[in-house]
């Protein structure tokens, strides 16, 4: 170990620094992230029975909610140990940079479906490499892009996994080729698939010139038992040819390769290793392995690859932070000794734990009982219990030390993105961002006894998850959530009831339309009542006129000679006010009317602040229905960015949902349309979206305006309006 390598140790550590990978396995939704990681967990012999999936039994996918539907929905955090070792037969001929020299491996499993987007997100802000696993049969899919995208975005150097070669219609050459043009990645072989589909037998190790062969083992104990051998005469042209490429790749971009190319001396295993570690740590360059995770074959030797090429917590550039309130950049060096700085990037509502915070350290140590310091409250807390987790299982530990993944227990005022470090090292590391949420529902309890618990429920479920929002509709009065498609929605109702035990009715929320007027009108009102003894009497006058558009209502008082006396004025103008806000033509409420109080009568001895208010609202409700009144509904402006192959379907959806297409850009090979479109026509077009671009186009909306509903759809909302219990006429 170099003496710099143990300047930055701690001398307690039992895994060094360099000697540290954090990864994470990110993918389209099928393309088998869990079940490789699986297989990691059960080579590295952290799990010594291998779960499925489909059986619903893996250790990262540990919630109800995941094994029912064969699904990740929350990043997995899981720590394993790998060992690179040459004990098969023949393996000793194999040039392995990290031979007998033990590594520590947090993995991260990653959501692959566009719901849970922020999952990965957040993982990727705080991890130093990534596997990017691929399906040998679709190669690069919608989903694979937004992870590729998310990853550039945070600097993540990645490695590829080319998975389900064992598959009907698996083409690895496919799969390479859609990454380099789709993608736009310098991606190179490292491994060469043996035969394909049912005939997978073996990989060709491109940089030592050998090959892994499995042959046909039984189902059980495939992919376990491999031995090295000379590549089959038959591929050894396929694989001087890569080997020829990938030198050449290179090369290109590493002095040290280019030197001995330019010599004609020869690369030598050692050299070109060195190089590949050094090009993938700088985000220029992308190894290729491929295999069968399902059939458990070439995950040794993505294991090794991950030593390999991906970096350690060194071998990334230091994390930045600002001092807060300020622009100033301050290094956050990775090393044990100095001082403590992580980052929150994950909340966990755990049932026997309670609130979990999971953390990636960056620089110094944390142990339990120590003082830590958020920034963002200014407030210190102490560190009661530590842990790392595997999956579903909670192991504790004294002490966690720059580069580690772990979790703390207790805290309190915490939200995701939160710097935790020393009060004296006052610094804000940068947190991960969330894409706005696109998809509302109403919600309300069943019972009233479900109220309360829903509130609290709702809360814990909003803090854990930054796409996740709940809110009042101030118009509607409804309980509003939002998040990032209906699957994400449906897991958040599930949680609520199996989690919080509240059971919970949803539906689409309702539309806050709004009502004004077009033309002047006057309007009387008059409330008499006599029922024996004192009765009540309240006339008014009033005269309405359309404002300016954005003006709101304005209320005058324009009676002269004290037709309506002065103590009785504010009930008249408060009846007027509960109008407006109750709406008229349909129920909703009024905007842009200026309304006067001309005139009126009243009573010796009957009239009194009640009669005035009724005679107010009755007055209003008079004139508004002579002045011509329309309904306005709320317009959102539509920003869609699809790849130029679905631009018709959208446009056409978009017309379909009573849009106006305002403008269309071409930006960076996508096209971006730009739209006006009602809201009432929105709903579901998260879904819709999806479906008709293969998931590949992405939207956003926000208000706009409001404008007059056309009279086709006027029938529909007010036959609806006249369901709804009826307000006082």
């Amino acid at each position: 170990m170099s003496a710099e390598a143990k300047s930055v140790n701690s001398p307690t550590r039992e895994y060094p620094l360099e000697r540290t990978r954090n990864i994470g396995i990110a993918a389209h939704i099928d393309a088998g992230k869990t079940t490789t990681t699986e297989r990691i967990l059960f080579y590295t012999g952290l799990i010594h029975k291998i779960g499925d999936v489909d059986d619903g039994n893996t250790v990262t996918d540990w919630m109800e909610q995941e094994r029912e539907r064969g699904i990740t929905i929350t990043s997995a955090a899981v720590t394993c140990f790998w060992t690179q070792r040459t004990i098969k037969p023949g393996e000793t001929a194999i040039y392995k940079a990290f031979k007998d020299v033990p590594h520590r491996i947090n993995i991260i499993d990653t959501p692959g479906h566009v719901d849970f987007t922020a999952e990965v997100e957040r993982s990727m802000r705080v991890l130093d490499g990534a596997v990017a696993v691929f399906c040998g049969v679709a190669g690069v899919q919608p989903q694979s892009e937004t992870v590729w995208r998310q990853a550039t975005k945070y600097n993540v150097p990645r490695i590829a996994f080319v998975n389900k070669m064992d598959r009907t219609g698996a083409n690895f050459e496919n799969a390479l080729a859609d990454m380099r043009n789709k993608l736009k990645a310098y991606a190179f072989p490292v491994y060469l698939p043996i035969g394909a589909e049912d005939k997978f037998a073996g990989l060709i190790d491109v940089v030592n010139q050998k090959c892994f062969w499995f042959g046909e083992g039984d189902v059980t104990n495939e992919g376990l038992n491999y031995d090295v051998r000379e590549i089959p005469d038959e591929h050894q042209e396929r694989a001087k040819a890569a080997l020829t490429e990938l030198i050449e790749a290179v090369s290109n971009k590493d002095d040290a390769v280019a030197e001995l190319v330019l010599e004609e001396k020869p690369v030598d295993a050692p050299t070109l290793k060195a190089a590949i570690r050094r090009l993938t740590c700088k985000l220029e360059l992308v190894p290729v392995l491929c295999g069968s995770a399902f059939k458990k074959k070439g995950v040794q030797m993505l294991v090794d690859a991950v030593v390999d090429y991906l970096p350690s917590p060194l071998d990334v550039p230091p994390a930045e932070g600002t001092e807060p309130g300020t622009d100033i950049k301050v290094p956050v060096e990775t090393n044990d000794s100095g001082k403590f700085c992580s980052l929150a990037f994950k909340l966990w509502t755990d049932p026997y734990a309670g609130k979990l915070v999971f953390f990636r350290v960056y620089s110094g140590q944390v142990s339990k009982g120590d003082m830590i310091y958020n920034p963002r409250t200014r407030r210190r807390d102490r560190v009661s219990r530590l842990m790392v987790i595997q999956g579903s299982e909670r192991k504790d530990i004294e002490r966690a030390y720059a580069g580690d993944i772990a979790a703390l227990v207790g805290l309190r005022n915490i939200t995701t993105g939160d710097t935790l470090c020393d009060e004296d090292f006052d610094v804000t590391l940068e947190p991960p961002t969330f894409p706005e949420p696109v998809i509302s529902m109403a919600v309300e309890p069943k019972t009233k006894a479900d109220r309360d618990k829903m509130s609290e429920g709702l809360q814990r479920l909003a803090e854990e998850d930054p796409t996740f929002r709940c809110f009042t509709n101030k118009d509607t009065g409804q309980l509003l959530i939002a998040g990032m498609g209906e699957l994400h929605l449906e897991i958040i109702i599930d949680r609520l009831r199996r989690e919080f035990k509240v059971e919970a009715n949803t539906g689409a929320p309702q539309i806050s339309y709004r009502e004004t007027i077009t033309k002047d009108a006057d309007g009387e009102g008059k409330f008499i009542r006599q029922s024996g003894g004192r009765g009540q009497y309240g006339h008014a006058c009033v005269k309405v006129q359309a404002n300016e558009k954005g003006k709101g209502v304005e209320i005058t008082n324009e009676i002269v000679g004290g037709t309506i006396p002065k103590e009785y004025i504010p009930a008249v103008i408060d009846g007027v006010e509960e109008a407006v806000k109750g709406g008229v033509f349909a129920g909703y409420p009024v905007v842009d009317i200026k309304v006067q109080i001309v005139d009126g009568s009243f009573h010796e001895v009957d009239s009194n602040e009640l009669a005035f208010k009724m005679a107010g609202i009755f007055a209003l409700k008079d004139a508004f229905k002579k002045a011509a009144p329309i309904l306005l509904e709320p317009i959102m402006k539509v920003e869609v960015a699809t790849p130029d192959e679905y631009q018709g379907d959208l446009l056409g959806d978009i017309n379909r949902r009573r849009g106006i297409i305002n403008g269309i850009d071409a930006k960076l090979g996508q096209t971006i349309l730009n739209a006006k479109v009602p809201l009432a026509e929105m709903f579901g077009y998260a879904t819709a979206i999806r479906s008709l671009s293969k998931g590949r186009a992405s939207y956003s909306m926000e208000p706009l305006t409001f404008e007059q509903v056309p009279n086709s759809v006027l029938t529909t909302i007010m036959d609806q309006a006249a369901k709804k219990p009826a307000a006082r006429s």
